[in-house]
Parts: C-alpha cells; sequence; structure tokens
C-alpha cells in the first residue's frame, strides 16, 4: 500500500513538474536558403551543436528554409526570425541602406554574429550551349536568381557593372537555387549564375546529370567591382571539384555571413556562438564547405554590422576582441 501511495505521489508530482520544465524551454529560428545549398547545410550544423546541449541550456534550435539572403534580413527586420544567414554584400547593402535597402533605409538593429565559408559566384552552363565566357550568356537564357536572395542582388550589381540589362539575355528567368539545376539538365535555361559555398550539392547534380560546365568570371569590370567594394574579394573554384570539370576556374564573390537583430535576446546569441566555437572541430566536419575555416578569420571578416552583444560577450572572454 506504501510503496502504491508513493507511486502515486510520484506521478502526480511529475504531472505538475512537466509543465514548469516545459515553459522553460526556449525555441529560435536561423533563417538559411534553399535546401540542396549549404545555408541550409550550414545552419542545420549550427543547430545540431545547439541542441547537443539543449537540457542545460533549454534552447530548440531550428532551421527554416527560405528565400535567400535579402528575405533573411526583411524578416529579421520583421521579428520573424532569430538569426539569419546572409552575403556578406548584403549586410553591408543593408547597415547602409544602399542597393536593394535604398528605399527601406539603414536596418540599424542589424547586428553580426560570425561570418562562415566564402561563396564564389559560380556560373554553370549547358555543355551544348556554346557558353565558354560570361560575355556569351547575352541573348542565352540565363537564370538571374530569385528576387529576395543575395545571388539576385549579387546579379544586378555584376550587370551594372558590365552596362548590362535584364533584356541582354533572351530570358531572365527568375527560378529558386532548388530549380536551376533542373532546369537547366531539362533544356529549359542555358545557364544560371549562384553564389554558393563550395563543395555544394546545387552545383554537384547538374554537373553529374548533364555534364554542366562552370565558366570563369573575370575582366576588367569584375577587377574594378572588387577594387571598389569592399565585400568582393576574388576567388578560384579548384579543377575536379566537380564532374567533368577539371579545369579551376577564376571568379570573385563574398562571405557568407550569419546576422541577428539587437533584439534577438542576448542569451540565445551566445548559447549560438558558443555552441560553434566550443564545439569548433566538429562544427567544421559537418560540411566540406566548412573544414577551412578559422575562428581569428569568421569573427572579423564579412562583418560590416556592429557585432550583437551575445556574439561580442563570447569573443571577449575568449581574447578574440578587445
Amino acid at each position: 500500500m506504501r510503496l502504491a501511495l508513493t507511486l502515486a505521489a510520484a506521478l502526480v508530482a511529475g504531472s505538475f513538474a512537466a509543465p514548469a520544465a516545459f515553459a522553460q524551454q526556449r525555441f529560435m529560428t536561423i533563417g538559411t536558403g534553399g535546401v540542396t545549398g549549404v545555408y541550409y547545410a550550414a545552419g542545420g550544423a549550427i543547430c545540431r551543436l545547439v541542441n547537443k546541449d539543449r537540457a542545460k541550456h533549454g534552447i530548440r534550435c531550428s532551421v527554416e528554409s527560405t528565400g535567400g539572403s535579402v528575405f533573411n534580413v526583411n524578416t529579421l527586420k520583421a521579428g520573424e526570425l532569430d538569426l539569419g544567414f546572409a552575403q556578406s554584400d548584403v549586410q553591408f547593402n543593408a547597415a547602409r541602406g544602399v542597393a536593394q535597402f535604398k528605399d527601406a533605409g539603414a536596418y540599424g538593429d542589424l547586428r553580426a554574429v560570425f561570418s562562415v565559408h566564402p561563396e564564389p559566384f559560380t556560373v554553370v552552363v549547358r555543355k551544348e550551349s556554346g557558353i565558354r565566357t560570361f560575355a556569351d550568356t547575352k541573348g542565352k537564357r540565363f537564370n538571374v536568381g530569385n528576387p529576395g536572395s543575395g545571388t539576385r542582388a549579387a546579379m544586378e550589381e555584376l550587370l551594372t557593372a558590365l552596362g548590362w540589362k535584364m533584356s541582354d539575355f533572351s530570358l531572365a528567368a527568375e527560378l529558386k537555387a532548388d530549380e536551376h539545376g533542373p532546369a537547366l539538365c531539362d533544356g529549359k535555361i542555358d545557364g544560371f549564375f549562384f553564389a554558393v559555398g563550395h563543395p555544394s550539392a546545387n552545383i554537384q547534380d547538374p554537373t553529374t546529370s548533364c555534364g554542366a560546365q562552370i565558366v570563369p568570371l573575370t575582366g576588367p569590370a569584375i577587377d574594378k567591382l572588387v577594387a571598389d567594394k569592399p565585400y568582393f574579394a576574388k576567388a578560384t573554384i579548384p579543377g575536379g571539384l566537380y564532374p567533368n570539370n577539371p579545369q579551376p576556374r577564376d571568379t570573385y564573390g563574398v562571405l557568407a555571413t550569419v546576422v541577428a537583430s539587437s533584439k534577438t535576446s542576448p542569451e540565445t546569441v551566445y548559447t549560438v556562438v558558443k555552441a560553434v566555437f566550443d564545439n569548433f572541430d566538429e562544427f567544421k566536419r559537418l560540411h566540406p564547405a566548412l573544414a577551412n575555416l578559422t575562428p581569428e578569420a569568421m569573427v572579423r571578416n564579412g562583418l560590416t554590422a556592429p557585432l550583437h552583444e551575445g556574439a561580442a560577450r563570447y569573443y571577449k572572454e575568449k581574447g578574440w576582441i578587445k
């Protein structure tokens, strides 16, 4: 009888304790990009490390597939994301209210958390297209990226530097990142432009399925663009990284960065940063594009918005910033 009463008391106590424990759990969401891109994989890697110690800090992390950099910044601003991925050029423009953020004005609450992998601008074409350089895409059916993506923003900047218009393509498609590979192999477009960390399944698929070719993105206009814009840098996509593409391809690009709002809880951002850097070797193993990262570069390069106070707290503890 005493055993039964004790057991009943424990069950009653448990029923009261469970809601209290549940109430302490907090949810956070990271905005990423298309599911075949590196943003989605890197966001998943971050959440995996955060959730590993969920019992200690009470934060449950989830990733959301989104339209990309510009979408993430605007959704952060609307208070519907806790953190998001954004290209370094998009972070720069949003913080200053220029380019695609000119009408909305400077986003004063935008905060940098850390940078991640380089994102070379990658031009991929059908092997039958006759395209050997970017200049050859004029008059072709070309995917310029979906509105709201960092890829589209960078494409518009490139066209301006070249003195081109969207109408210089016979078709300026606005497919999302997950759609352009299949469209290329199905013969619906002749090529696409994509900002992505390498290696990427998004590039692996069309190079494997239909022998798609990566072409270089070079020339005087690009040299000037890189010299004039602090968020751009020259890059090379290694030869042999993808099937049917044995030659290295010179290009330029940006850095992927993680951003937040000043209204995002400092404790949440601190927990995310601590999860990544306290488990840094594991983080780098979670995707090949992350393999060569260093903490020193991640807390400095590509960050043009002020550091979030939760991130700054951790970096000061580690002695990485003053």
